[in-house]
């Protein structure tokens, strides 16, 4: 079966080796049939701590870390300000 990766943007630095991501993904809506902007929050563990607040990352599917952790730090897209 295939890791999944997710793409998404750094929103916090959530204590030692662990970054908050924020995938943002568009669906439309079933009723309306309008684009609407779906968001959901993964814990990504990050080794280097290199990741900051603010920056675009990659991470793939990997065994689970810790109760919530499931991903890990794939790459750094896009540095942040």
């Amino acid at each position: 079966m295939p890791k999944r990766i997710i793409t998404g943007k750094v929103i916090k630095k959530t204590g030692d080796k662990t970054i908050n991501v924020l995938v943002e993904r568009k669906v439309l809506h079933p009723k309306y049939h309008k684009i609407v902007k779906k968001f959901k929050k993964y814990l990504v563990h990050d080794e280097n701590n290199e990741a900051n607040v603010g920056d675009v990352v990659s991470a793939i599917e990997h065994r689970p870390i810790s109760k919530r952790k499931s991903f890990v730090l794939k790459d750094i897209l896009e540095r942040g300000e």
